[in-house]
């Protein structure tokens, strides 16, 4: 079985031939260490500069690896994107905001080395699934927010983000309720998280919720979520949806048929690939 399971983790980090994958770049600092990101990119890029998707791994924001994000960007990179797959701090490290703020110096990183890495500083997307969905829902309505920006390096580019695709990514915390677990439990993802049970700690956890910071100008968003998902509950995503399209930002839910807590296929591919290309290759 260990040689298995060793077998299927070689094959998902593999790239093609035509595309490279640059491991363990760093890009900012976490409290007083070092922060990395994997590259994804074509062997050959094109001549003008290349959109970009930044992939935030999923793991209830106590486990994963940006190892994770290799496969979906080799994808991506064979139809000329420049993927970044990012690490962040995990809770057990550091509590709520040190998470966001890893996303988004991530973010500014890739602004500064824009020229270097070939890529179009107005085109930068991020893709998360679960956790990662959530932190990659706060990138996109959080932007200009400096209380979410952290000291992690990169302190002049922009945070914002030009797209959006949240996976089943929780929202507000205070409504998850119980399933499969108790959110609102003391050793809950969610209050390991913020540092305290999360219906003691209100304030808090509204500050982790991306609806808090939703504006007109935010990016268009893709959600998607599995309406058997017995973890993080779809109306999270449905909640996430409407305040965006009351905003009047562009937002699309869809809701994954017989789905659960995870999903994937070429279906999937053939909503969220449009969507990049859309809102980010089409030079506006």
């Amino acid at each position: 079985m260990r040689t298995i399971l060793a077998l299927v983790l070689i094959l998902s980090t593999q790239a093609p031939p035509d595309v490279e994958v640059v491991r363990d770049v760093e890009f900012g600092k976490g409290g007083d260490r070092a922060l990395k990101m994997h590259l994804v990119k074509p062997k050959s890029p094109p001549k003008d500069p290349m959109p970009v998707v930044v992939y935030i791994y999923g793991g209830g924001w106590k486990a994963g690896s940006r190892d994770a994000g290799i496969r979906p960007l080799t994808r991506l990179a064979g139809k000329g994107y420049f993927g970044a797959s990012i690490e962040y701090r995990l809770s057990q490290e550091a509590e709520f905001p040190a998470l966001i703020e890893d996303c988004k110096c991530a973010i500014r990183f890739l602004r500064a080395k824009a020229k270097e890495f070939g890529i179009d500083p107005e085109r930068i997307g991020v893709w998360g699934p679960s956790a990662g969905g959530h932190l990659a829902a706060l990138v996109g309505t959080s932007g200009g927010v400096k209380e979410l920006e952290g000291a992690g390096g990169w302190a002049d580019p922009s945070s914002r983000v030009q797209a959006v695709v949240d996976w089943f990514g929780p929202t507000d915390f205070l409504k998850m309720g119980k399933n499969k677990i108790d959110h609102d439990a003391a050793n809950s993802p969610e209050s390991q998280l913020i540092g305290g049970p999360i219906q003691e700690c209100k304030e808090k956890a509204a500050k982790a919720n991306p609806i808090t910071y939703v504006t007109k100008d935010d990016p268009p968003f893709l959600i998607m979520h599995g309406d058997k998902d017995d973890l993080v509950p779809p109306s999270q995503s449905e909640m996430l949806h409407e305040a965006l399209q009351k905003a009047g930002v562009e937002s699309t839910l869809h809701v994954v048929p017989g789905a659960g807590h995870g999903f994937g296929g070429r279906e999937i591919d053939a909503l969220v690939d449009p969507f990049f290309d859309k809102h980010l290759k089409s030079k506006k």
